[in-house]
């Protein structure tokens, strides 16, 4: 079975950082099995203030009742959470059993402060999927 920090290493989030780094950063993460059916964050909810990273199994996102995404081992979701506390802007459901890593707000903000170096990284790779989204969004017709 792979560590933690293996698993990490995995997600592009992720994938930039050293040894050292995802081994630290795995430190605040916890393996968390859940099961079909189950919502890990609700759309429109302050449901949970974690980041989600799925090891094993899928997972439908949901917008306003509508699936745009499927997810499964090595993506991940929630990062904007660990940023701020703001309403989730969509509904994650475990399609079957899903083992995934969480990481709570409070223990992302305590790496942040502790790694300066990542928390840059980290930033560029959000403000990088905000703008993608932004674009998407723009091109689409009303």
């Amino acid at each position: 079975m792979a560590s933690v920090a293996d698993e990490l290493k995995q997600v592009p989030l992720f994938s930039d950082l050293s040894q050292r780094q995802l081994k630290h950063l795995a430190r605040g993460f916890r393996e968390r099995d859940v099961k079909a059916g189950t919502a890990l964050m609700r759309s429109g909810e302050k449901s949970g203030i974690s980041f989600f990273v799925i090891v094993d199994g899928t997972a439908t996102v949901t917008v306003d009742g509508k699936e745009v995404r499927q997810l499964g081992p090595g993506d991940h979701f929630g990062e904007l959470a660990l940023i701020s506390e703001r309403v989730r802007s969509a509904t994650v459901t475990a399609d079957g059993p899903m083992r995934c890593l969480a990481m709570r707000f409070w223990d992302f903000r305590r790496f942040a402060k502790q790694n300066p170096d990542v928390t840059w990284k980290l930033l560029q790779y959000v403000v990088e999927l905000l703008a993608d989204e932004r674009d998407s969004r723009a091109a689409t017709p009303v």
